[in-house]
């Protein structure tokens, strides 16, 4: 197992490396350039700005500097922003953006499985119903629907929550979280209430559960012992893609709590095609989602020990 933690971490480093070659090429050969949308620019100064940030230089050689800055931590500069470097942005955005997703995606694993374990149990009465109800809204309606609709009867109707906010600043207070976590949890908690329910539905019919039962185990420890165990490991492998997404989907979700996390900045930082701010956002979801899938693999061993990893 040991063998197989070290050789599946050491396995993510050419993987990154792909991604963050890929992504250098697309984004230096897309048209147009950082400074594109400047106002008309003397030749002579765009000549200077290209000299200052080494775009004059082969695209090899950019390439070749840029990895060995990466190598030592340092993503460079921002193209539009000069007083500050990609890691500046980073650093104080991410935090925000990844607590939004880590108490987003834990509300909805704790209500998806619950709401998934009852309907399977419960199924085809009105508590599977309401539940596979809530999921289906959950995964159609988009969430710069759900989000404004909350503002407005929340926020501006009981005014229990400010329409928007943070932590920090002025009306900070961390009721400001409620409204932001529920909008970006509602498609999250529709997808694992869904595969909780199949999952577990499956599972019942299992011939162990039948053995289970047969001995005169009571129904709850059939249930939380032997049932959702097995039950889980759809959910499990689900949860390291979700959880990249959640954090890279949370743009819409930033935009309309004015929630200042790291997904304002890529937007931004693709309409100014500011390339090392694009590529700094992009290696870090990289990595939360390259990280996340090793995590997972580790954590189906720890379910399912049939699994093997020779």
């Amino acid at each position: 197992m040991t063998k197989y933690i070290i050789r599946r971490f050491l396995g993510l480093i050419p993987t990154l490396f792909v991604i963050i070659t890929l992504s250098f090429i697309i984004v230096r050969i897309a048209p147009g350039g950082p400074f594109a949308s400047e106002k008309k620019l003397p030749p002579q100064v765009i000549e200077n700005l290209e000299k200052k940030f080494n775009l004059d230089q082969p695209l090899l050689l950019q390439y070749a500097n840029y990895m060995f800055d990466i190598a030592r931590g340092d993503l460079g500069p921002s193209f539009k922003y000069h007083d500050r470097d990609v890691n500046y942005f980073i650093a104080n955005s991410l935090p925000n953006s990844l607590l939004l997703g880590v108490l987003a995606l834990g509300l909805a694993v704790i209500l998806g499985v619950g709401a998934g374990l009852i309907s399977a149990v419960k199924q085809n009465s009105w508590p599977d119903y309401v539940s596979m109800s809530i999921a289906v809204v959950g995964i159609s309606v988009p969430l710069f629907v759900v989000g404004p609709v909350l503002q407005y009867f929340f926020a501006l109707k009981l005014q229990w929550f400010n329409v928007a906010g943070w932590l920090t600043g002025r009306n900070g207070t961390p009721l400001n979280l409620v409204l932001p976590i529920i909008t970006l949890s509602l498609p999250y908690f529709a997808y694992v209430a869904r595969l909780t329910r199949a999952s577990v539905i499956e599972v019942l019919r299992s011939d162990y559960i039948r053995t289970a039962r047969a001995k005169g185990l009571k129904e709850g420890v059939v249930l939380f012992k032997h049932v959702l165990k097995g039950a889980l490991l759809p959910v499990v492998s689900y949860l390291g893609p979700a959880f990249a997404g959640i954090i890279t989907g949370s743009v819409v979700v930033e935009k309309i709590f004015r929630v200042p996390g790291l997904g304002s900045f890529f937007v931004q930082s693709a309409f100014n095609r500011d390339y090392t701010l694009i590529m700094g956002t992009v290696i870090v979801y990289s990595v939360i989602l390259i990280l996340m899938n090793f995590l997972v693999d580790i954590l189906y061993s720890l379910l399912d020990p049939r699994v093997s990893y020779k």
